[in-house]
């Protein structure tokens, strides 16, 4: 083989070399980006005040609760991934309605004017409210806050049954432990809030001397919103759900964070009050 063809062999297999590296780059690119992009990602707003269902941790600052377990869940149940953005109460529907998330997950109640502006999931948790209130006063009803001032969060469904109350003064506050706080110090008569959070706060703060009072007729049911015209998303957050309850991962992260196992009445849909 002479010299002028054994150049022309050793350029030719170096160009055939770097066309097949070219193709077989763009082919692992093409590969990465579809399985980024096969990924859905999930923008969830939550209101990470609302212990035990969504808060901080005190040491990583990493977002832990019920409802932070939960939603992450379903997420794998979607092959999905969560983003959490932090967004106060009140303004979780707007922020669903403009599309700044796709789903909130903040121990939210399903009541009728809401299911008007957002669509709910199937309910994953049974509710109540409770009035937290110090442990020697006298008031076990509701007719003993008659000409009292009481506390809860703004916007909240104990806001609204505050209101109710014969005689009640109500302060409004942006996240449900201000609300505690301000009784804490003697602000307020007593606090309207979800009976598992006033629960959690009295057995976690034993030396501060209070006691529940569950707020009568006031079962409600908790659910995931999202907007409105978004039926696709509620449909595979729902099956996602059902799958859980099915399998027992629903009741094990139930356990978890409430040391008993879930209703096994609970409603797989719900219109609210």
């Amino acid at each position: 083989m002479n010299t002028h063809m054994l150049k022309k062999l050793t350029i030719t297999a170096v160009a055939t070399l770097a066309i097949g590296t070219m193709i077989a780059g763009c082919g692992s690119d093409n590969d990465s980006k579809q399985a980024a992009e096969g990924q859905k990602v999930i923008h969830v707003g939550t209101n990470a005040t609302f212990v035990p269902f969504e808060f901080k941790d005190e040491k990583t600052q990493e977002l832990n609760g019920f409802d932070i377990d939960m939603i992450k869940a379903v997420a794998q149940h979607m092959n999905a991934k969560v983003e959490f953005k932090n967004v106060s109460f009140d303004a979780l529907i707007p922020s669903l309605g403009n599309k700044d998330i796709d789903l909130a997950a903040s121990g939210m109640t399903i009541t009728k004017a809401r299911a008007e502006k957002v669509l709910f999931s199937s309910p994953y948790y049974e509710s109540g409210l409770g009035i937290v209130v110090p442990a020697n006063a006298n008031i076990n009803t509701l007719q003993d806050l008659n000409g009292k001032t009481v506390s809860a969060q703004m916007g909240t469904t104990g806001a609204d049954m505050a209101k109710k109350i014969e005689g009640v003064t109500l302060k409004q506050f942006d996240h449900s432990n201000e609300a505690l706080l301000e009784l804490k110090n003697g602000g307020v008569a007593a606090a309207v809030i979800d009976l598992p959070v006033a629960q959690y706060y009295v057995s976690k703060h034993k030396d501060e001397g209070f006691k529940v009072i569950p707020f009568p007729n006031t079962k409600e049911y908790f659910g995931f919103a999202m907007n409105q015209n978004n039926k696709e998303l509620q449909a595979e957050v729902n099956k996602a759900l059902a799958e859980m309850k099915k399998s027992g991962e629903f009741n094990t992260i139930y356990k978890k964070w409430f040391n008993t196992d879930a209703p096994a009445d609970m409603p797989t849909e719900w219109q609210g009050k």
